[in-house]
């Protein structure tokens, strides 16, 4: 499908780094180095850092987006925070299903469906996260278990709601562990994602979909993995927590 029917998306995923005056400090070195991106660029920051970072950003390129929402609207959910809180704020992204929460907060394919549409009704972009275990990877079920993973977070969402999700690749055993899916494999997956999508939605819209990749992406490999026709960005962790090392993902997203 053509690859230039879509505009690639660089989003960092901070994690549970940096308090507000450490945001602010690498927000205000990374918004001038990326100032002409051809690309889309956006932080996903702690929920702590989101009023700091939406005033750093402010009249920028720069986008940002929370790391989780809840699927209520309101109600007794401690500790959790509902998608409208974060659209109200001025939140346009938001990260779900990420394999860390799912590994350490027990989300499953059906929650990761529900925030979607919490998301999706909040009037949030939704990055959705999909990938698979090593062990998966071993036994040769790796299309099986990120379509499968593909098909219940789309669940009951339309082709309208769809144009406003983001798949993110995300290959659990090369998450912080500095492994990362060659080229190649990157592209095998994230192409089994848009036919997956393809064969729910359509060729059209699965060709306007952004897939991107999620696992240890850093300036080194950006450009190989970029390349690839299914890849349209990424999901970047460690390497978003340093303005030069993200811009430089940036630069080679914009080529």
């Amino acid at each position: 499908m053509n690859k230039n029917l879509r505009t690639p998306v660089i989003a960092g995923n901070w994690k549970m780094n940096k308090n507000r005056a450490e945001a602010k400090a690498l927000l205000e070195e990374l918004c001038p180095l990326v100032k002409d991106a051809g690309c889309g660029v956006v932080v996903c920051v702690p929920f702590t850092d989101l009023e700091t970072a939406l005033a750093a950003t402010a009249g920028t390129n720069v986008k940002v987006g929370a790391q989780n929402c809840h699927f209520e609207t309101s109600g007794a959910f401690t500790g959790e925070i509902a998608a409208d809180m974060l659209a109200e704020m001025g939140v346009e992204y938001v990260v779900l299903g990420h394999s860390e929460r799912r590994q350490y907060f027990a989300e499953t394919d059906e929650t990761v469906n529900l925030r979607t549409k919490a998301a999706l009704a909040a009037g949030l972009k939704p990055i959705v996260c999909v990938g698979e275990l090593l062990a998966q990877r071993e036994q040769g079920i790796t299309a099986e278990v990120v379509s499968l993973q593909t098909k219940v977070a789309l669940q009951g969402i339309d082709a309208e709601g769809l144009r406003s999700i983001i798949i993110a690749y995300e290959p659990v055993w090369a998450i912080g562990t500095g492994k990362t899916a060659t080229a190649e494999q990157a592209g095998e997956v994230c192409a089994v994602i848009r036919a997956t999508v393809a064969g729910l939605y359509g060729e059209e819209a699965a060709s306007h979909l952004v897939v991107q990749y999620g696992g240890s992406m850093n300036a080194g490999n950006a450009a190989e993995l970029l390349a690839q026709p299914d890849v349209d960005g990424g999901l970047i962790g460690g390497a978003s927590l340093k303005a030069d090392a993200f811009s430089q993902i940036v630069e080679a997203a914009s080529k």
